[in-house]
């Protein structure tokens, strides 16, 4: 295949730590590795003065101010227009940078991609508004001009409750693709267990709340009543700490917490790899729940809801356990299960690193990606 230059438009990219950005990061080292040229553009939070990282070319941008979760740059068109690529590649669900980049995209003739992490859905009465107009209108043009569109939740038919009925007239666009894992680099290590230790990764505050840490402190207390020296281990930084630090005090858990606020990818695998099982409690749609593959990459077993993109696939596999969402006793249940039974735990986590290795893996997941550039670009 002949060289592309793949220009990546994320709201954000590497420091800033989640799933689209680990996405991006980790899809643009591979296209190196194929010989392609991968480079970013983003808003400049955190700032990072870098214009390069690990040969990915990045342009940061300032940015007037957050809607949302999405950062507005204003500058952002004009630099798309002053930047060389044959193919954009975009991310949602953050407007603005998604549609801006398939419009401009089409403008200048040039081929477009978009991937859909996650359903869109707001809580508030007058977000949910702005959401509905946004889907029948700007979401509506950018999937009618986009060449091909990428959801990496298999079960997106039924579970994207507010973009599935638009996506399903677009399907001879759609392509389901997984998120990836770097199976080499989250990988088990020659780390002892730490006993009964219960391990939660996100980012804490208002939009991320939907991870269900308020249910799991509240399982916590549950669990603490058959093992006393049950130890949660809460990876993470954001505004709402203090709230659910104030939450452990309240339910008289503090010293079964432990808040280690944010790590590093190198740090959290040895947390991954330390932990006796993994937490991914969210109360909304999760478009995958890609720190449920890491935990699984690194051999250890996971709780999730039902909700989330890889439940089905941890179910089937039997790399842990699945629960309903907003029910701390059922959580609480599943906790005891696998702190209880180490031999099966173990099992567990065997069976994650093997699913990892045979449908996570980045190198496939590029190749596959790789595959629809060619296609659009014949």
């Amino acid at each position: 295949m002949k060289k592309l230059h793949i220009l990546q438009t994320p709201v954000r990219f590497n420091p800033y730590i989640g799933g689209v950005e680990n996405h991006v990061y980790y899809l643009s080292k591979e296209l190196i590795k194929l010989g392609h040229d991968a480079s970013v553009i983003c808003a400049n939070e955190p700032k990072d003065k870098r214009l390069s990282i690990e040969g990915i070319k990045v342009k940061r941008l300032n940015y007037l101010l957050k809607i949302t979760n999405t950062n507005i740059t204003l500058g952002f068109p004009w630099s798309l227009l002053n930047t060389k690529f044959d193919i954009i590649h975009t991310h949602m669900p953050t407007p603005w940078s998604a549609d801006i980049s398939i419009l401009m995209g089409k403008l200048m003739k040039k081929k477009s991609v978009i991937t859909i992490h996650n359903d869109i859905d707001k809580t508030s009465f007058l977000s949910k508004i702005i959401t509905e107009i946004y889907l029948h209108t700007i979401f509506l043009l950018s999937l009618s001009i986009v060449d091909r569109i990428i959801i990496v939740n298999e079960e997106w038919e039924k579970s994207f409750l507010n973009t599935g009925s638009i996506l399903k007239r677009y399907k001879n666009k759609i392509s389901t693709l997984p998120n990836g894992v770097n199976n080499e680099f989250f990988k088990p290590l020659n780390i002892q267990k730490q006993k009964d230790s219960v391990l939660f990764v996100s980012i804490l505050d208002k939009h991320h709340k939907f991870k269900g840490l308020d249910y799991l402190l509240e399982a916590i207390k549950l669990v603490k009543e058959s093992i006393p020296d049950v130890k949660l281990i809460i990876i993470g930084e954001g505004k709402l700490r203090t709230k659910y630090e104030d939450l452990s005090k309240k339910l008289g858990i503090s010293e079964n917490v432990n808040f280690l606020g944010g790590k590093k990818q190198k740090d959290l695998i040895k947390l991954y790899n330390m932990a006796s099982v993994f937490i991914l409690p969210s109360t909304e749609i999760e478009g995958f729940g890609i720190v449920a593959i890491e935990a699984m990459a690194c051999k250890t077993p996971v709780i999730a809801t039902d909700i989330v993109g890889v439940a089905k696939e941890i179910k089937r596999n039997n790399c842990g356990i699945i629960v309903k969402p907003k029910n701390s006793s059922s959580l609480a249940e599943a906790i005891v299960m696998i702190l209880k039974n180490p031999k099966s735990a173990g099992r567990m986590g065997g069976n994650g690193r093997r699913l990892v290795e045979e449908k996570y893996d980045w190198q496939r997941i590029t190749k596959n990606i790789e595959n629809i550039y060619k296609e659009i670009t014949k």
